[in-house]
């Protein structure tokens, strides 16, 4: 080693050492402000808007932001037609998974009840997150035909395609993806104008409905199910053939789908 090296390394180890001091610093202070935007998210009672969450936190509009930004792309939170912000897929998915469980025990009744008195294949959903659009089928009482009986427990279905996923995105659970929609069926509707009219149709009415949209032949009606705070947690559903289900069908299984629903809804305590 050349005379005075070691004194120069001495030099530039602490320069380094507090250059990267700084930058855990900065690291740790953008991970506080974004926590704390989060926290002021999840805790709300109502979506929050940009300039609330701006004149609350205290921070600079592009810091504020930026931040938001980060959270909204990894799916802590996400926004509502209005551009508010709300707990996104991530939070949802973990919380659902807590829930699910007694959520289907608590379903069990009304689901028994649905398919004594429409004979037809009743499931319960709740949203699977992510950024592909979906809803999981978590629970089902068989119809009691041969004839479009199938196994739907764990299966993912689209939301625009699908009467529990519309009534999700209707009740403002979820949005749509982006990006081109799936066309599963001659029936498909992928243009979003159409289905945005749905859905206003799915809120004067309580329930939605996808008539051979997911799978040629198959008809499904779906009335949404409220948690407390009266936000839409699950959906139930009757599907069966179209040859046993038509338009009179359909608006009868509406209405005892509502009633079902809000009942169940009104037993966990949801206040609309």
């Amino acid at each position: 080693m050349e005379p005075g090296s070691h004194d120069v390394e001495l030099t530039w180890r602490p320069a380094a050492k507090a250059a990267h001091a700084g930058k855990a610093s900065t690291g740790t202070q953008a991970i506080d402000r974004a926590a704390s935007l989060l926290v002021r998210v999840v805790e709300a009672d109502t979506p929050q808007t940009f300039s609330r969450l701006l004149a609350e936190s205290g921070l600079p509009k592009s810091t504020a932001s930026r931040l938001l930004s980060a959270l909204e792309r990894h799916g802590l939170l996400r926004r509502d037609g209005s551009g508010a912000f709300l707990p996104g897929p991530v939070l949802t998915r973990y919380a659902g998974r807590a829930g699910t469980a007694d959520l289907i025990t608590a379903a069990q009744p009304v689901l028994e009840r649905l398919g004594e008195k429409t004979g037809e294949t009743i499931n319960l959903a709740v949203l699977s997150g992510g950024s592909r659009g979906e809803v999981e089928q978590v629970a089902q009482v068989d119809s009691r035909y041969l004839l479009g009986a199938m196994n739907w427990v764990g299966l993912r279905v689209p939301l625009h395609c699908s009467a529990l996923g519309k009534v999700f995105v209707a009740f403002g659970a979820t949005d749509l993806p982006r990006g081109p929609l799936e066309r599963r069926t001659a029936h498909t509707i992928t243009d979003r104008a159409r289905l945005a009219a749905q859905f206003a149709e799915i809120r004067k009415t309580g329930y939605g409905v996808a008539v051979e949209e997911l799978e040629p032949g198959l008809i499904a009606v779906a009335a949404p199910v409220r948690g407390r705070g009266g936000q839409v947690i699950a959906a139930l559903s009757v599907s069966g053939p179209s040859i046993r289900l038509g338009q009179a069908q359909i608006a009868e299984i509406g209405e005892l789908l509502v009633s079902e629903a809000d009942a169940f809804s009104a037993s966990l305590g949801t206040s609309q």
